[in-house]
């Protein structure tokens, strides 16, 4: 499996940038839906290492849980004050957001059962 499919979605964040300059969408909500994206992204690449890092489960699991919580809350506030300054901005960055994690969801399905190690 191509290692560059887990990162699909921000290869989809690129390509909707044109889409959102072309279709004359709000680009304060491509900036608050990316940016969140980003922001979450790099939010989970950060607490995943450290969960790897550890020995403790409940280290491990408190991290985990943490960035699932931190990671929603970061992506839903943002569309939320873009959306109370314009509607327009805040539909856009709740659509981008949504196809985002779709093809993110999708991938991790997809690459997960090659990322596991092989019973010997």
């Amino acid at each position: 499996m191509p290692a560059w499919l887990r990162y699909l979605d921000l290869l989809l964040l690129v390509v909707a940038l044109p889409v959102f300059l072309v279709g004359d969408f709000p680009i304060a909500g491509y900036l608050a839906g990316g940016g969140a994206w980003i922001a979450q992204r790099v939010l989970q690449a950060g607490l995943a290492q450290r969960a790897r890092e550890s020995k403790d489960p409940r280290t491990v699991a408190g991290l985990a849980i943490a960035s699932m919580l931190l990671r929603a809350w970061i992506v839903a506030l943002s569309i939320f004050l873009v959306g109370v300054g314009d509607n327009d901005a805040g539909l856009a960055a709740a659509v981008l957001v949504i196809s985002l994690f779709t093809v993110y969801f999708a991938m991790q399905f997809a690459v997960r059962p090659f990322e596991q190690e092989r019973p010997r």
